[in-house]
């Protein structure tokens, strides 16, 4: 008796042992993801409200506070966290597209996740035009291929399925976008279809956005759109209108970042080779000037200018999304941490609120979310990932088919400018950093690189 119960004792050990291998360890790292997304938010919500409130007593602060940021945020990527610069996306490209275990010890490391969610902290203490779900992204995939160590035989394809997981669980469990989680993860980061790695994808999603949930409770990111039951005769001519329009910007501001050798002055090139600090200095005090000249619409990610739009409460420029789009250049080419989903998002509403001079007879939020679906997927050039996730954010079914519409179309036009964003960028990460060529930007290939991406464009 007393042989079969330790007999049934060790039986019961090593199934236990054999879940928590196969099922805990993974469910762990997924909470972990949500948990982290949620803070990470309202981090970095209370940090951009600090500055707000700052700049709201102080108008003049940002023309001081935001180049000083600037010089702090290059200083400590460059020196301490290489890495971490930029929206953190390309990166987990890199390393999907690579050796995972040795990419991943580069660019997916404790020390790069603790960075990029302090660095982009300074920074959007600063205003600057960054926001969090690129990060979130990183951060997602950093934290779930570190919990490979918990694994007694990991391998390649754990790595991969750990780091794919943990990267669209970021970004679902950021926006509250499940459904877009899954698409950016087969459309973007690996551009492909694996079912073995289907069910540990929206296993990951699944339980990092119950955790979100719990902390957050149940919401749309940019709230509920009412359209009604009847379309206007010309909405069909908006669709067009409006994808070749955000389609055309979308791509040039692909274009700028992939092709710095030819638009930035020599001086300044040369700047930013000798000298990063004094060049983040630089556009800092651009983003501060534009800032100042917007009357500070331009400062931050543009979530709550987005989301005012929507709500017929606010009130901009028709030179607010080229406002915006040179403060996003500004914030991105000196490779501090943070994303352009968000800034991309709002200069799509910018876009939709000057076309409605043009469609005056159609709803203003309907115009927004089609020129919001049309700027992000010129930018990124996933269609599918831009729809979905502005129809998940603005519970939109009823516009899928015109959301549809304009992601393609734009995505096409942007192609005419530039290569995908994302990979093009994710090119200097595939080798390590130590043979790596310096760049103009920590995230902006060099003249060589940018020659061989027309090349293949």
């Amino acid at each position: 008796m007393l042989r079969a119960l330790r007999s049934l004792s060790t039986i019961t050990t090593r199934r236990t042992r054999s879940l928590w291998r196969r099922y805990g360890i993974f469910w762990l790292g997924a909470i972990l993801v949500g948990v982290v997304a949620v803070y990470y938010a309202r981090l970095i919500d209370w940090g951009y409200g600090l500055f707000m409130h700052q700049r709201a007593e102080h108008p003049w602060l940002p023309l001081i506070v935001t180049p000083a940021v600037a010089a702090l945020c290059v200083f400590l990527t460059r020196r301490f966290f290489r890495g971490s610069e930029g929206s953190g996306i390309p990166q987990v490209i890199a390393v999907l597209h690579g050796p995972t275990s040795a990419s991943g010890g580069r660019l997916l490391t404790l020390r790069i996740l603790a960075s990029k969610i302090a660095v982009s902290f300074i920074a959007i203490l600063g205003g600057f035009t960054i926001g969090r779900e690129g990060p979130t992204v990183q951060v997602g995939a950093a934290l779930m291929f570190n919990m490979r160590r918990f694994y007694p035989r990991s391998n390649s394809l754990i790595e991969r399925q750990l780091v794919l997981a943990g990267a669209a669980a970021g970004l679902s469990a950021a926006f509250n976008t499940p459904l877009a989680g899954i698409v950016f993860a087969i459309e973007e980061l690996t551009r492909s279809f694996s079912t073995r790695a289907s069910g540990v994808l929206i296993t990951g999603i699944i339980v990092a956005g119950i955790v979100a949930l719990g902390l957050n409770g149940n919401y749309t990111y940019f709230g509920t759109i009412d359209v009604g039951a009847h379309f206007p005769k010309l909405l069909a001519v908006a669709v067009v209108v409006t994808a070749v329009v955000t389609g055309i910007a979308g791509g040039l501001f692909c274009w700028l970042l992939l092709n710095t050798a030819k638009w930035i002055p020599a001086p300044l090139r040369a700047l930013h080779t000798s000298q990063p600090v004094a060049f983040a200095a630089l556009c800092g005090l651009i983003i501060a000037a534009v800032g100042f000249v917007s009357g500070g619409t331009t400062f931050g990610s543009g979530y709550a200018e987005a989301r005012g739009l929507l709500e017929g409460r606010e009130q901009l420029s028709v030179l607010y999304p080229l406002f915006k789009m040179v403060s996003m250049i500004g914030s991105y080419l000196p490779g501090i941490p943070g994303g352009i989903f968000a800034p991309s998002l709002s200069i799509g509403a910018g876009f939709g609120n000057v076309l409605h001079m043009l469609f005056s007879d159609m709803q203003l939020p309907m115009l927004i979310a089609l020129a919001m679906v049309g700027y992000l997927a010129a930018v990124t050039q996933s269609p599918i990932t831009a729809f979905v996730i502005v129809m998940e954010m603005i519970n939109g079914h009823a516009l899928v088919i015109s959301l549809m519409g304009t992601a393609l179309i734009s995505s096409r036009v942007s192609r005419v400018f530039a290569p995908p964003l994302y990979e093009a960028l994710a090119v200097r990460y595939m080798t390590p950093v130590a043979v790596a060529p310096e760049a103009p930007s920590p995230e902006v290939p060099n003249p060589e690189e940018e020659e061989r991406i027309e090349k293949q464009a």
